[in-house]
């Protein structure tokens, strides 16, 4: 009889190193423009457009082609399929402009040479003649010339605003602006080509969407899907864009490819990816609201203008995930959000970490402060006054009732550890005596569903594969981007098997092992995949206990998984000895996986259904200094609860939040979007577009997690999703600036910072708030 072997730890909810990470520390983790190129292999560049919308009169290529090693151009001529990339299927996002430009940036052509510098040099001889039109270039330009939308817009509401503002007892009306974010990945766009034969090309793209890759380029050639394969092993960042955004330089090089029979490799400089690839989107939401004495509110009336840029891209979903964040934590008995997806003629923006639900809950909280300094109290008592409830007063605008809200002992808890009423009450002694030196402390909460709202992109899938030495291939539909959803997906596979983590070998995404597959979004990449991957290994495993039972002539009901290998009634069998016989005897080793995610439904006609499978819960403080004569601050110290159910991984889960919230503070106060009068992207390049740095991580920086929390939804290991809620987190940032700069006005004027809360900002509130308080 075989001894039963020392126990294994777990290895799900243990923290766990990212599979990559001692790669990234030595240099040999392999990206796209570390592959060895093959003989012949060709450099695309793409030209772009240097007028904001104008009519193309002709393009004069003769000095493009007399380039040293100019190979030829590529252009709408050479596409065989449709000039189209548009990820909504509307038909208005073409590959190379033809006849007219609307944005500056806008590809024209592609250059292909023997090196990158050719091409990127050659890219800029063209000669092109424009005439110009003119342009819109922001929401408000958009909206005073009449306001055309890109996509249908969306309304959501619930209750009689209009009685519930005429029986409020107080009013607030205002606008706020909030500003765009680049992506900032560290490997930028790239694609990279290989030519087969028939119709057949394989694309090494660095994307969180290789089925749409897929479908952009197989629609671009004018082929099947079967004969495009898209690979993915890992990305060096996404936040959203790579999820559309890869699109255009998969098609360029795979048209490159197919018309030379060649290997094609395109890579932008950081500036042109900057001009030429959309961001997250920048909103002006104009907003009106009734509340009573108590700071209660009582209705919402809200427009969400955002710059959608001269395509759809995903403004249609990004603008209505807005609106179902338009509530953050906070129950409005009446309420009306509209979204107004504008056209811009400037790139079209696209995804961003939290899909328009960060815009939708910073202008909630705009709001919220603005009733804190209206009344003279602390805005956290305002924020716990309309929290949502647990058995009443929970349901959201878009009629949905919310069953797992925790949000009041996550800030109860939170409020408490972090000390904040007594800290509170040193920063109001400290501004009463400081007159330079001001500081603010500020505690918001974060509540985010959990879903694509395009319920069909909720579905995942993996194909596992047990060889005979026992050892275990997995391959899954989701994306590595640097948040560890591999380590994360191999875990579950490993705790499925009752085997380590050395038995599983990661592969790389790819169409040919999984097909149909959703993005690697909307922070749901675990929920899927993991569950699809345990779905396959429960297959495996059913039939190895079928094949055991009979082996070991017991019956199926005793066999049971322990670690390292299965008993059988009384006798423990290994894993590679019970996986060894099965071979022998025929038994199946593979399994296709599948998971969909159960009960959601939305009906966008009438704003009513169940979007989101559950809520993600959180809650941040942040403590800043600001010098009122510079407008120049610090972020002191921040303490955060996040709760991400049983976490499948601590390490990496507390990983996201810290860099989550740290992307955040850099969005709503450093990364400023900025376009000159001709329609031109000026911040496009480290020098002028300000990402935080590791000094400007707050010197006391404080993460748990909530470690009593479990997903009451039957998620893969009861875990909730972790990659875009954390982001919010940093909305605390921008309140404690903002209590900082009221104190200039003893607290009784509201600051109404707009986004980034840049020094210049701080500087001119403060200013403004002095005179305001002088009368």
């Amino acid at each position: 009889m075989n001894k039963h072997p020392t126990l294994l730890r777990s290895t799900l909810h243990q923290p766990t190193r990212h599979d990559s990470g001692p790669k990234h520390v030595a240099g040999t983790a392999e990206y796209i423009d570390d592959m060895i190129e093959p003989r012949g292999t060709m450099h695309a560049y793409l030209a772009l457009s240097t007028r904001a919308h104008a009519e193309i009169l002709g393009i004069d290529f003769a000095p493009v082609l007399a380039a040293p090693g100019v190979i030829g151009v590529l252009t709408s001529a050479d596409i065989s399929g449709e000039n189209d990339i548009s990820p909504s299927h509307r038909h208005d996002e073409p590959i190379f402009a033809e006849g007219k430009v609307q944005f500056w940036g806008q590809p024209l052509f592609a250059v292909l040479a023997e090196t990158r510098d050719q091409a990127r040099r050659a890219a800029h001889l063209a000669v092109v003649d424009y005439k110009e039109l003119p342009f819109i270039g922001d929401v408000r330009a958009a909206q005073a010339a009449g306001g055309k939308l890109v996509v249908d817009p969306l309304t959501l509401q619930r209750g009689d605003v209009e009685a519930g503002l005429k029986a409020a007892p107080k009013r607030v009306k205002g606008s706020v602006v909030i500003g765009g974010q680049d992506h900032f990945y560290l490997e930028g766009q790239i694609a990279f080509a290989i030519p087969g034969e028939d119709e057949d090309v394989t694309i090494y793209a660095s994307t969180q969407h290789p089925s749409e890759v897929q479908l952009m380029v197989a629609q671009v050639l004018g082929i099947g899907h079967h004969a495009v394969t898209i690979n993915v092993r890992r990305m060096g960042g996404g936040f959203g864009g790579k999820e559309t955004q890869g699109n255009l330089f998969a098609a360029v090089a795979a048209l490159a490819a197919k018309k030379w029979n060649r290997a094609c490799k395109i890579r932008p400089d950081r500036d042109d990816d900057m001009t030429a690839t959309g961001k997250r989107h920048d909103f002006v939401v104009d907003y009106d609201v009734g509340y009573d004495e108590a700071g209660r509110i009582e209705a919402v009336d809200a427009v969400y203008g955002a710059r959608a840029g001269f395509s759809s891209d995903l403004s249609g979903p990004v603008t209505d995930r807005a609106l179902f964040h338009c509530d953050n934590a906070y129950w409005y008995p009446a309420v009306r959000a509209r979204s107004e997806p504008l056209y811009t003629n400037t790139v079209s923006n696209t995804a961003f970490r939290g899909f328009g639900g960060p815009q939708g809950m910073l202008a909630a909280e705009r709001w919220i402060e603005e009733i804190a300094y209206s009344l003279g109290k602390d805005p956290l008592e305002i924020r716990k006054a309309n929290f949502y409830g647990t058995d009443s007063n929970n349901v959201t605008p878009y009629h949905q009732t919310i069953t797992d809200n925790v949000i009041h002992r996550v800030v109860s808890e939170l409020e408490a550890s972090s000390d904040y009423q007594a800290r509170r009450r040193a920063v109001l002694a400290f501004n009463a005596t400081s007159p330079v030196l001001k500081k603010g402390i500020a505690l918001t909460p974060v509540k985010f569903g959990i879903s694509f709202t395009a319920t069909w992109y909720n579905q995942g899938g993996a194909l596992v594969h047990v060889y005979k030495d026992g050892t275990i291939q997995l391959n899954h539909g989701g994306t590595e981007m640097g948040q560890g959803l591999h380590t994360k997906v191999a875990q579950v596979l490993a705790e499925a098997f009752c085997v380590g983590l050395d038995r599983i070998k990661i592969m790389t995404t790819s169409t040919a092992k999984v097909p149909n597959t959703s993005a690697t979004a909307a922070s749901s990449g675990s929920d899927l995949n993991g569950m699809a991957a345990w779905d396959a290994a429960r297959q495996i495993k059913e039939r190895l206990a079928t094949h055991a039972a009979k082996l070991y002539q017991c019956d199926e009901a005793e066999i049971v998984w322990v670690p390292q290998g299965i008993m059988a009634g009384d006798e423990f069998v290994p894993f590679t000895e019970l996986v060894a016989s099965a071979y022998l005897n025929r038994v199946q080793l593979w399994a296709a996986g599948f998971y969909k995610t159960p009960k959601i439904h939305w009906d966008r006609a009438t704003g009513r259904g169940q979007p989101f499978y559950y809520y993600s819960y959180g809650a941040s403080v942040s403590e800043v200094t600001i010098d009122t004569l510079t407008g120049e601050y610090q972020v002191d110290r921040v303490d955060i609860l996040h709760d991400v159910g049983k976490s499948l991984n601590p390490a990496l889960d507390l990983g996201q939040i810290e860099g989550g919230f740290i992307q955040g503070m850099g969005w709503l106060t450093s990364e400023e979007l900025w376009w000159d009068a001709k329609g031109q992207l000026r911040t496009k390049a480290p020098s002028t577009y300000k990402i935080p740095l590791a000094s400007d991580v707050p010197p006391v920086f404080n993460v748990r997690l909530a470690e009593w929390s479990e997903n009451s939804e039957p998620t893969i290991g009861r875990s909730k999703a972790v990659g875009e809620p954390p982001l919010m987190l940093a909305m605390s940032v921008v309140e404690a600036l903002s209590m900082a700069v009221a104190a200039m006005a003893d607290y009784k004027l509201p600051p109404r910072l707009d986004t980034p809360v840049t020094p210049e900002r701080v500087l001119m509130g403060c200013e403004r708030l002095k005179q305001e308080a002088r009368g």
